[in-house]
């Protein structure tokens, strides 16, 4: 076997459901998609085994070791915040740097005052489209205004889930709310797995997205500048 190249693994667990789905990025459709009906919440033998017996039949049928997987949660206990700063800009322009380092700012703020959380989604919510910063850099602007939600989980949880998730030799690349992905669903979708793949290649454009530095010598936040195009 091969290690996965074009494929994007989900795992799905709430109250009353665990489901494992394998989006396929060269034909843009769900190759794989099952699911099983729990009772009881956090039951880690039948989650660990449901896990089990499906990534063998996924790695099976796709050729290629399963390493990486996004984990989506569905728990009351996902917390939501909003943090807003109003800064006086000192520079001649907003720039790419100058914005970044006041996201970087607002999400220090976040992580001083919720030390214990994992950011699953950091989002621009400005309600005022007319307070958003310009991505032409050549307009000059008094204030920066930023207002971020910040849904997020305990790292109690994730420590459970990553552990749980080595033991099979996965990683947990990015933590995923499944209320903040049915959020874009309307009353008659059922395009769950469809819409997870599509948030997590960006169909948020306010949606903040983390990657390394050196990854393409992009910023930080790599899909800043998509947000307000």
């Amino acid at each position: 076997m091969t290690e996965e190249t074009h494929f994007k693994t989900f795992f799905y667990i709430s109250k009353n459901k665990y489901q494992i789905f394998v989006y396929d990025k060269n034909v843009l459709k769900n190759l794989y998609n099952e699911e099983i009906k729990i009772n009881n919440e956090m039951e880690l033998y039948n989650l660990s085994k449901f896990l089990d017996e499906n990534i063998y039949k996924i790695e099976k049928m796709i050729n290629s070791f399963i390493r990486n997987i996004i984990l989506i949660i569905e728990d009351d206990n996902i917390l939501s915040v909003d943090i807003s700063i109003k800064k006086k800009n000192y520079e001649s322009n907003i720039n790419q740097k100058y914005l970044e380092t006041n996201l970087t700012e607002v999400k220090d703020i976040f992580r001083e005052n919720y030390q214990d959380q994992n950011i699953m989604h950091m989002v621009i919510n400005n309600k005022d489209k007319n307070d958003l910063p310009s991505n032409n850099y050549n307009i000059n602007d008094d204030y920066l205004y930023l207002e971020v939600n910040f849904i997020s989980i305990q790292d109690t949880f994730t420590s459970i889930y990553d552990k749980l998730f080595e033991r099979h030799h996965i990683n947990i690349e990015q933590y995923m709310s499944g209320a903040y992905i049915k959020s874009f669903l309307s009353e008659n979708e059922n395009e769950f797995t469809i819409m997870a793949n599509q948030i997590n290649n960006g169909f948020n454009k306010n949606e903040v997205k983390f990657v390394s530095k050196n990854t393409k010598n992009r910023g930080f936040f790599e899909k800043f500048f998509q947000l307000f195009s």
